[in-house]
């Protein structure tokens, strides 16, 4: 179990309600899907993921892009009709990089494939945007006692960046299309204000300077 996913995820959910149409990404979002089986979510809300699985509960890991117990399956070009034309209440999606303006690099590795798949068609036009991801990678190790979050190990990279080396989301635009915009991890919440990043929440037991 990894501590740090399940906490981001557990935080995320609480952002789903009743009635919304989502868009489940892959990586930690995987992990929200899973959170809003448990909390009987499921019949309340449209669970969807870009490939065209419509409702159930999307699967992870490799199998991701399939779904256990659609109520439909559309094609791809169907599902991003809705996602391009405003069907979306709310989505959640990963990140690797995040700056202090808010934008966000989903998409861009140094020596790795590169390609923005749906990332940019999802987050230009859904009202409510919700980006999941750990505050570092590579070695992290957090743990969660008696309600607080301890960080026990920091990773050898940091996902909050001063400029991210690619933009996938802009945060300016953000601003301008009256979008939402949370960013979840497993130490606090950060939401998009008008200069950037703003501090929103801090998980019990997180300290600020040093954590974050």
């Amino acid at each position: 179990r990894d501590t740090a996913r399940s906490l981001i995820a557990r935080r995320a959910v609480k952002d789903l309600k009743p009635g919304h149409v989502a868009n489940i990404g892959v990586g930690i979002p995987e992990v929200v899907a899973v959170e809003a089986a448990k909390s009987g979510l499921l019949k309340e809300v449209t669970l969807t993921v870009e490939s065209g699985p419509v409702n159930g509960v999307p699967a992870s890991g490799g199998a991701f892009g399939a779904a256990i117990g659609p109520h439909c399956i559309y094609t791809m070009a169907q599902q991003f009709d809705l996602y391009d034309g405003g069907g979306l209440d709310i989505c959640f999606i990963g990140a690797l990089e995040i700056d202090r303006q808010g934008n966000v690099n989903g998409h861009y590795s140094e020596n790795r494939l590169t390609g923005i798949g749906g990332f940019a068609n999802i987050t230009q036009s859904t009202p409510k945007v919700v980006f999941c991801a750990t505050f570092t990678s590579g070695g992290r190790k957090v743990e969660e006692r008696g309600g607080k979050v301890s960080v026990l190990a920091e990773g050898r990279d940091t996902k909050f960046v001063d400029k991210v080396r690619a933009v996938s989301f802009s945060a300016e635009n953000a601003r301008a299309n009256g979008q939402e915009v949370l960013y979840i991890t497993e130490r606090c919440v950060f939401r998009l204000g008008a200069k950037g990043l703003e501090l929103a929440e801090v998980m019990p037991g997180v300290d600020v300077e040093r954590d974050i």
